[in-house]
């Protein structure tokens, strides 16, 4: 891949000139949760979504590799389509990369994903919750941080859950996905234990609330489960609107189109599901 220069931020008159840009980016097609609240705030936005499907999961990537790939990837993606905004929608890559990504770029902001573990434990009447992810994202630091700043007064349970996200990737793409494998999965995070039950389950995969129907249906007792896609919307709106940028701007736009970084074509099922979302086009990086 080629090395790009620094992006600055588009002249004010170019920005009022077009819609705004918005790439969101994943290891795989869990971003696309958080895609679909975006686009329900900004529909006339013209969207990238980039899907590093070459390397999912993230999990299997040292701390140090991930860094560099993705660093790598978003020199590409930016001297290409010059991005207004940023959205790194995979709670793994958003716990190592942020930083690197706001030094190489200070003018273009990045909206990270980070467990809502804060709403959680504010919704809990048991005071006993789970964070359900990816191994990586509930051994690193920065989610236990946010359990001592934010949930000192709970119980939580995190659970890491191995193969949860590639099981949602299969469903995406249409392959049978068992029941049992959904369940054995997600059974950790549901604990009865001194007279209180998990009634709250933090979602810190975007991959999850792909499956969330069959998370209702399959687990032990009803809990509230916290995704956090609505607050990155929210928080894209608000840097947005930091940009001089607002959702009726721009009524003409609304393209999007999805990006994936390997080889592999989609499938009948991911087509339909993608173009079910809106996205005009499919290509590869």
């Amino acid at each position: 891949m080629t090395t790009a220069v620094a992006a600055s931020p588009p002249p004010a008159a170019e920005a009022a000139a077009s819609p705004a840009r918005i790439l969101v980016f994943d290891s795989g097609l869990g971003g696309l949760t958080v895609f679909a609240e975006i686009r329900r705030l900004w529909a006339e936005a013209d969207y990238l979504y980039a899907a590093d499907d070459a390397v999912f999961p993230y999990g299997g990537l040292s701390e140090a590799d991930l860094v560099a790939r993705v660093m790598t990837l978003m020199e590409t993606l930016v001297l290409r389509h010059r991005p207004q905004a940023v959205v790194i929608a995979c709670h793994t890559a958003s716990t190592l990369v942020l930083p690197p990504l706001r030094g190489r770029w200070p003018g273009i902001p990045f909206v990270g994903t980070v467990p809502a573990i804060k709403p959680a434990a504010a919704a809990s009447r048991s005071k006993r919750i789970s964070v359900l992810g990816t191994p990586g994202t509930v051994a690193r630091d920065y989610t236990r941080n946010l359990v001592r700043s934010f949930a000192a007064d709970c119980d939580v349970a995190l659970v890491g859950a191995p193969r949860l996200a590639a099981l949602a990737e299969a469903a995406m793409r249409g392959e049978p996905v068992r029941d049992d494998d959904i369940l054995s999965e997600i059974a950790p995070a549901f604990v009865d234990a001194g007279g209180r039950r998990t009634d709250a389950v933090v979602l810190a995969c975007t991959h999850y609330p792909l499956l969330l129907d069959a998370f209702e249906r399959l687990a032990p007792w009803p809990v509230t489960y916290i995704d956090p896609a609505p607050a990155i919307a929210r928080r894209l709106e608000s840097v947005l609107a930091d940009l001089g940028l607002a959702p009726q701007d721009h009524a003409d736009g609304g393209r999007a189109t999805a990006l994936f970084t390997s080889a592999r074509r989609p499938g009948r099922a991911l087509r339909e599901a993608l173009e079910h979302r809106g996205f005009a086009e499919i290509a590869t990086l």
